[in-house]
């Protein structure tokens, strides 16, 4: 499974979410879909790592050899260690996504004409910058960086909060 991710991942992702968007007709839910397929792959790859990680600690070797089962294991060791970089992976995902969208939006490819998107409401301030409206571009532009930044800081926040090397 690993290696079909590899040969996926060795693919951009917005050049793939461009790919598949040609492919299905814009709106939000081919967005979603689009990304879905693509995007799992770097979390499949960290929790990957951090299980085999995990697993070589001598707290799993000790569950192991004391008579635990594997899901015990699993819930009260594997699972609960993971969950602190994959929560920060995930919240540094969602810059990704959010731009990704707006992309696709602006390209035309994104969410059609008459629902809302910071990408199609760029795209379309684009035509009145010579006109001297340049707040039309601007403020989508703004919006788009500090949802961004929010979610940046957010997750080296959780990072910071949820690293065990940190812990006194």
């Amino acid at each position: 499974m690993m290696r079909f991710a590899e040969v996926i991942y060795a693919i951009p992702y917005l050049l793939m979410v461009i790919l598949m968007m040609v492919v299905l007709k814009p709106g939000i839910l081919p967005i979603i879909i689009a990304m879905s397929i693509t995007g799992w792959i770097p979390m499949a790859r960290l929790v990957r790592g951090q299980v085999l990680q995990l697993k070589e600690n001598e707290y799993i070797h000790a569950a192991t050899i004391s008579g635990a089962n594997t899901s015990w294991t699993l819930r009260k060791h594997m699972i609960p260690n993971t969950m602190g970089p994959i929560l920060v992976n995930l919240t540094l995902t969602v810059p990704t996504a959010i731009f990704a969208e707006a992309t696709l939006s602006f390209l035309g490819l994104g969410v059609p004409a008459p629902q809302a998107s910071w990408g199609t409401l760029t795209s379309d301030a684009l035509g009145s910058i010579l006109v001297g409206n340049f707040y039309q571009l601007l403020i989508p532009a703004i919006l788009i960086s500090l949802t961004m930044f929010a979610f940046n800081v957010a997750g080296d926040g959780l990072q910071d909060a949820l690293d065990p090397k940190l812990r006194k």
